[in-house]
């Protein structure tokens, strides 16, 4: 009876040393955030609105995103939302996103729900703003997940005598997943941090470009890694209903 004790309590141990290295192994074997990306990046991001009345419009975006120094579209999706400008400072936006990951062996597509929040005040011929969005993703093959995202920046006019001066866009995005994060990270809910810095081009009224440099740096269980994006920004502006 002491023999046959004393193989089950070695037994029980054994199990339990053995469970402990498999957890962690299953806790290190999350995949990577498919949005994260690889080298030197080029980004293309399209955007389109058009009014549906004084203080209402149709937002659609079109993004396509490359990596590896621009040869690999790793990225690419679609977003629209209603932009509600409740006050000459604030607008809120519902979104709805759906993106593809071509070539990623573990994720194939995600949905994603947004609702954006941005403060906004001017001062001539600094535009003070702050982006607050909240995110609901719903990755393919992983569990759901909730992520905050804060972006203060500022815009400033420069002192061109032309008749549309460019303007310096500065900012800087933080990435807070207060939840179940479903992807590989340092442990910290702080997974990701976006600067990014760009010249608005006013070509005509209502169309312009918008050349910009980021440093997208992505908190991994081996630590920070911080890579490089050139990225171009088109946005038009459709008039539309004025009542």
């Amino acid at each position: 009876m002491t023999v046959r004790r004393t193989v089950c309590v070695i037994a029980v141990l054994c199990t339990f040393v053995w469970a402990v290295p498999v957890g962690a192994q299953q806790q290190q074997q999350k995949p990577e955030d498919p949005e994260d990306e690889k080298q030197i990046g080029l980004w293309l991001d399209q955007g389109v609105s058009t009014g549906l009345s004084a203080n209402k419009s149709l937002d659609l975006e079109f993004h396509e995103r490359f990596d590896e120094g621009g040869s690999n579209l790793y990225e690419y999706f679609v977003q629209g939302g209603v932009a509600f400008r409740l006050r000459p400072w604030i607008t809120l936006i519902p979104i709805y996103r759906y993106q593809r990951f071509p070539g990623n062996p573990n994720i194939t597509y995600e949905n994603r729900l947004q609702f954006n929040v941005t403060l906004s005040t001017s001062h001539s011929p600094w535009r003070p703003t702050l982006r607050t969005l909240i995110e609901g993703r719903f990755v393919d093959n992983q569990s759901a997940s909730a992520r905050l995202r804060f972006r203060p920046g500022i815009d400033y006019t420069l002192p061109l005598r032309v008749a549309r001066p460019p303007v310096l866009v500065v900012s800087n995005e933080f990435f807070i997943v207060p939840g179940n994060n479903p992807f590989a990270n340092g442990g910290s809910s702080y997974t990701q941090n976006r600067f990014q810095v760009g010249v608005r081009l006013p070509i005509a009224d209502s169309f312009s470009v918008r050349p910009y440099y980021l440093l997208q740096s992505v908190n991994l269980p081996s630590g920070w890694d911080t890579n490089e994006i050139f990225g171009i920004s088109l946005a038009l502006r459709i008039p539309g209903k004025t009542k």
